[in-house]
């Protein structure tokens, strides 16, 4: 055997086991990408990442999530908040599940970044009560919203006029409280009251009673000061009365006598 075969002989073994590793590493990311409690499946149809963190008892969205995450599952979890850009950087995201959680409220910029290319997005069974108006503004996904707790306001009844393609997830929408007493229970859809305007009107309103009420508490203290001051007066003169006169001088006396 020349010293050619006997290099190629060790050399095709090397090569082989390094388009292992290459392949591996394409599709089973390395445990540094994965956040903690997670799955990470590389998805050959997407070109991306499977991330799966369903059941795992997070508290809060994971830090270090993979910049190539297609679908992210984090249902059935404790989470309690969307912050702000929290999945900002994953450009590829499609899926998005956040149902069975204990979300509360959701900001402006919750789903900052993701607007172009996410297509679902779930959050039912959560504990939502408010949006911000522009929450799901500028949205192209279909949204979810089933089973929550939703008060029905000005922001809410905004934030559901920005979701006119989103007609079935808005259907689902019922007012678990309402400005409007009547409307507790009911679809929000069957609102037919601009909340917004009565909000104002409310507002207004209720600035008018504090207006009113100043107004009413700087009267009084007037009308207080001149009384007091008027029986101040009255003491005074009474005081003044109670004096005794001044005896007249003998000279003065003569002097009347002597005119008479």
């Amino acid at each position: 055997m020349t010293l050619l075969d006997l290099w190629l002989s060790r050399s095709i073994p090397m090569c082989l086991l390094l388009q292992s590793l290459v392949l591996m590493a394409l599709c089973f990311p390395s445990a540094s990408m994965c956040p903690k409690g997670c799955i990470c499946q590389r998805d050959p149809h997407l070109h991306g990442l499977n991330v799966t963190c369903s059941q795992s008892r997070l508290k809060e969205i994971p830090a270090s999530l993979p910049v190539d995450t297609v679908l992210l599952r984090l249902d059935h979890n404790q989470i309690g908040a969307v912050p702000d850009q929290a999945f900002h950087g994953l450009r590829l995201l499609r899926e998005l599940n956040l149902s069975y959680n204990a979300v509360e409220t959701l900001g402006e910029g919750a789903f900052s970044g993701i607007e172009a290319t996410l297509q679902v997005l779930d959050l039912s069974h959560n504990r939502i009560t408010s949006v911000h108006k522009d929450a799901f503004a500028r949205l192209k996904a279909r949204i979810i919203v089933d089973d929550n707790p939703w008060h029905c306001d000005c922001a809410l009844q905004q934030a559901i006029g920005g979701m006119a393609h989103n007609h079935e997830a808005a259907a689902r929408v019922l007012c678990r409280s309402s400005e409007l007493r009547d409307q507790e229970g009911r679809p929000f859809l069957a609102v037919d009251t601009d909340l917004c305007t009565l909000a104002k009107r409310t507002t207004d309103y209720a600035m008018l009673v504090t207006m009113f009420g100043w107004f009413a508490m700087v009267i009084s203290y007037v009308v207080y000061y001149v009384r007091q001051n008027q029986e101040d007066a009255r003491r005074h003169l009474e005081y003044l009365k109670s004096l005794p006169s001044k005896p007249k001088k003998p000279d003065e006396a003569d002097d009347i006598s002597t005119v008479v």
